[in-house]
């Protein structure tokens, strides 16, 4: 094993093998993130170094067999701790570890492990027991990497069920989109709809109007040869008028019925002798030889006396 202690020059200028083993005045000199550009260390002595976490370049280190990392004050591993898959023998004795990361299920390699001297979660602790001789730290190894999987197995499974879950949810949630989108469609075809009939009544009411139109000047044409060539009967006169007529008939009734009356009394009574009488008998004499001149007036006058 080669000890990188000394100050000065590159760190690969201090590495003559693979297995590194460093101090604590060696990591104030050199980071631990340069430690990844050492990808073929085998062996790797990180303790006492007052170290409270590592980069996650530190799993870069695939090649490592050994590491040890006690007596630090780590509170947790890399998430991609798992990745160290060569890794046989690990010590983090005395540090603050609580749990450990789910990928530290893939250290399928791993043969040794101490976890004595962390304030680890009760399940895990007493899944690890203790590390007190070789056999109980390679026991603590195995039982650590069982546990470690069946964790790994129900995060899985949890996490399989949250993403069924999620799937689910929006298998929901497209449908009740679909369902919105559908019944959106439905609305708009049935107010296009309503629109449509809208205006096909107001077409047609346009056009009866225009066809009623249309008509009106053909019944007024037609209504007034009817009315010159008589074939409806004449509407009767008011009944003012008709009432009129009716009191001149009567009076000129009247009015020759006194001129016949007056006429026989001065033919036929005793008052033909006076000088009105005469008169009257005169014109009658005279208007009657003047009829009886007439040659029509005289053929019915000759027909009545011989009737």
């Amino acid at each position: 094993m080669t000890k990188a202690g000394s100050k000065g020059g590159n760190l690969r200028d201090k590495l003559d093998g693979h297995e590194l083993d460093l101090s604590l005045s060696d990591l104030n000199e050199v980071p631990v993130k340069e430690l990844a550009a050492l990808p073929k260390a085998t062996i790797l002595d990180l303790s006492c170094n007052k170290l409270t976490a590592l980069p996650s370049d530190f799993c870069g280190l695939t090649h490592l067999v050994k590491l040890d990392l006690s007596k630090n004050k780590l509170r947790q591993l890399p998430a991609d701790f798992g990745r160290l898959v060569n890794l046989q023998h690990l010590d983090l004795l005395n540090n603050r570890l609580v749990t450990l990361p789910v990928s530290f299920a893939q250290l399928k390699s791993l043969k040794w492990l101490d976890l004595k001297d962390n304030p680890l979660d009760p399940v895990l602790a007493k899944v690890a027991g203790d590390c007190l001789d070789e056999k109980q730290c390679k026991q603590c190894a195995n039982k650590v990497l069982q546990h470690m999987k069946a964790v790994q197995v129900d995060q899985e499974r949890e996490r399989q069920r949250r993403l069924e879950i999620d799937r689910e949810a929006e298998k929901k949630w497209e449908a009740k989109q679909r369902a919105k989108e559908a019944q959106e469609r439905e609305l708009r075809k049935r107010e296009k709809a309503e629109e449509k009939e809208r205006r096909r009544k107001e077409y047609d009411a346009l056009k009866a109007a225009k066809r009623e139109q249309e008509k009106k000047p053909k019944k007024e044409t037609n209504q007034a040869p009817k009315s010159k060539s008589g074939s409806r009967p004449r509407k009767p006169p008011p009944r003012k008028h008709t009432r009129s007529w009716a009191v001149l008939r009567l009076l000129l009734l009247l009015l020759l019925l006194c001129v016949a009356g007056g006429l026989v009394a001065c033919r036929v009574t005793e008052l033909q002798q006076q000088p009105l009488c005469t008169s009257v008998n005169t014109i009658y004499d005279s208007a009657l030889r003047g009829l009886r001149s007439h040659d029509i007036l005289r053929w019915v006058l000759q027909t009545d006396s011989q009737q």
